[in-house]
């Protein structure tokens, strides 16, 4: 466990005696019992103490099962409770976080530069769905040459599949995954790999089954502010510093006794808190700390892209070290896709706003957005590069779709090994969906396993969700689209791995592309005088790189078809005199899976290759 993280919340085991002290917040409740499994059900009374908390400290070794009795009625698990083995309905269980042997006391945390995200369903990845099968696959994503996993929520929900958002045992690695042992040992696995780790959390709401806070307070939760997904916790109102202390210790719980390299923190724009420090602020600060030398990466999900997420606590801001930004991916998915409805309506799909994204990091900075009737965005054109996070897929916009489609479902191979090359060569840190490497032909769709009034309310909630992008909306009504949620849509998002093998081409081509922008600073955090952009027409832009002591290099990306560009006006395409354009990568090389590569080399008429984006480089002719 780090040094400086003393738990205070849930079942702490005492060293060597056998007992743990059980700490819970209940201020509605006039008596707190301890129901001890042990196998014998063993009663104990937990003591009031200041602030609403109940306390006792009793013999209970790792393994035992408890619940809590709350005024001699109903008895309910620990809303800290380390381990759920029968979900949120069962007994909790006291868990020894001390026990587990960890080998990575020499791992510095995830690169301070130059990361490739990679996000993970532990469900969907493999066939077995869990942990210890996952842990089989660090080689192979070590081999890709992404630096951090990203987890899609791994805290306990009701089922034996769900995609995590709708948990409920925040405490609590999912019983369907594995142990708590089995997580960490799977995070002490990718540190040996030279692989980071970090969770997804959802801070915003908890799920509508198996959620029994407010059996315990009912000031856990707000109605002051308006809830997208259920009650929006209460982090600045009445009674708020001990959920403000629940969070921020689960947030240190995942750093400290799972060793994970930071958080994803969901939907922030939903985190609504007045207080001087804001949630954000303080439960990145608190993990830090913990952390002590090694380095920590935090993400955050905002919708409105907001700049306050990375600016410095001294700044205003919150002091994350990267953001999701929507709009490149949004951009790319109307060029490729021709599909503008719904919340794609603001997108024209042209190249300039691919050129845009590329200088300034995103497209909307406070313009209207005529889909939600008013401004949209934030200045990021002076945020550095590297600390915002593109992506042309992940969990919600492939889902977003009525089959769960990918996007070279929707785009086809060759615009998406071209879509490819642009992004894993912008500056901006990129982020892969599992499968995404090598086309996986597995969709991939939202499920849950909720029983069947639940699972039809959420049936219906999609619906209307997705009936936003009018198609959509005409292909569930009128033309009686099914919308399948559970067990069926979870086995349709499995991969099938061996594909690896089958599409070694696109493998191999983003495997070189990772390697190239590793291998130097020009592509993954270069000065903005080094790098440029501009658009040749509405599917065609080029990028240059001005090297400083290493030649310039160029790419060219046409999504339309093979063309002359004549006249050719645009400067960025000029060597410099002497030199001429040398092939270093294109999308179209036929061992990628493509027709064949051409290109230009910049010393006669340029030459568009159709759906291609090639790499050149400056060498001096002979």
């Amino acid at each position: 466990m780090r040094e400086g993280f003393q738990p205070t919340l849930g079942a702490v085991p005492k060293a060597k005696d056998g007992d743990a002290h059980f700490r819970v917040w209940a201020p509605k409740c006039r008596s707190v019992d301890l129901i001890l499994e042990t196998p014998d059900v063993r009663t104990h009374p937990l003591a009031r103490v200041a602030g609403g908390y109940f306390v006792g400290t009793y013999p209970a070794p790792p393994g035992a099962r408890y619940r809590y009795q709350l005024d001699n009625g109903d008895t309910f698990p620990d809303p800290c409770s380390r381990f759920q083995p029968q979900g949120p309905h069962g007994p909790s269980q006291v868990v020894d976080a001390h026990a587990f042997r960890w080998t990575d006391e020499a791992w510095p945390g995830p690169p301070e530069h130059g990361n490739v995200l990679y996000e993970i369903h532990v469900g969907a990845y493999t066939p077995e769905g869990t942990f210890a099968a996952l842990t089989k696959q660090l080689p192979a994503l070590k081999d890709l040459g992404v630096t951090l996993l990203e987890l899609m929520p791994v805290n306990g929900f009701p089922g034996a599949f769900n995609w995590g958002y709708e948990g409920v045992n925040l405490f609590a690695p999912a019983a369907p995954y594995g142990t708590p042992d089995a997580l960490r040992f799977f995070v002490d696995s990718a540190h040996r790999h030279g692989l980071g780790v970090i969770l997804d959390v959802v801070y915003n709401h908890l799920g509508p089954d198996g959620n029994y806070l407010g059996a315990y307070s009912d000031d856990y939760f707000t109605h002051r502010y308006p809830g997208e997904w259920g009650l929006c916790p209460n982090f600045d109102g009445p009674h708020c510093e001990a959920v403000r202390e629940f969070v921020i210790e689960n947030a240190c719980m995942w750093v400290s006794e799972f060793h994970l390299d930071g958080l994803r923190i969901d939907a922030t724009q939903n985190l609504y808190d007045a207080s001087p420090v804001h949630i954000v602020t303080e439960l990145t600060e608190r993990a830090r700390a913990i952390a002590g030398e090694r380095r920590l990466y935090f993400v955050g999900e905002s919708e409105r892209q907001d700049a306050q997420l990375v600016r410095p606590p001294e700044h205003n801001g919150y002091g994350l070290d990267a953001m999701w930004v929507d709009d490149f991916h949004h951009a790319a998915r109307v060029l490729t896709s021709g599909c503008a409805e719904g919340y794609l309506t603001d997108y024209c799909g042209a190249a300039r706003e691919l050129v845009a994204c590329a200088l300034r990091n995103s497209l909307y900075q406070n313009q209207y957005f005529s889909w939600q009737q008013k401004p949209r965005g934030t200045r990021l054109r002076q945020v550095p590069f590297e600390k915002a996070v593109f992506f042309l897929q992940d969990h919600d916009q492939i889902a977003n779709t009525l089959d769960g489609a990918r996007l070279h479902h929707l785009a086809g191979e060759a615009m998406a090994r071209a879509l490819t090359v642009l992004w894993l060569l912008l500056p901006q840190t990129p982020m892969l969906f599992m499968g995404q490497e090598f086309f996986a032909s597995a969709h991939f769709l939202f499920f849950v396993d909720h029983h069947p009034p639940l699972e039809n309310a959420i049936v219906q909630g999609r619906k209307r969700f997705l009936s936003q992008f009018a198609s959509m909306k005409r292909a569930l009504e009128e033309e009686r689209r099914p919308l399948n949620v559970g067990k069926e849509a979870f086995q349709r998002s499995k991969l099938n791995l061996s594909e690896r093998e089958q599409h070694a081409g696109v493998l191999a081509l983003h495997r070189e592309l990772i390697a190239l922008r590793k291998s130097s600073a020009l592509f993954h955090r270069p000065g903005r005088h080094q790098f440029e952009a501009a658009a040749l027409d509405t599917q065609a832009l080029v990028l240059r790189w001005h090297g400083e002591g290493e030649p310039d290099r160029l790419l060219i990306f046409n999504v339309g078809p093979d063309r002359s560009f004549f006249p050719c006006s645009e400067p960025l395409l000029a060597p410099q005199p002497g030199s001429r354009w040398s092939l270093v990568l294109s999308s179209q090389e036929s061992r990628f899976g493509g027709r064949g590569a051409t290109f230009s080399d910049g010393t006669g008429p340029w030459q568009l290759q159709g759906q291609a984006a090639a790499l050149l480089f400056e060498k001096e002719v002979s």
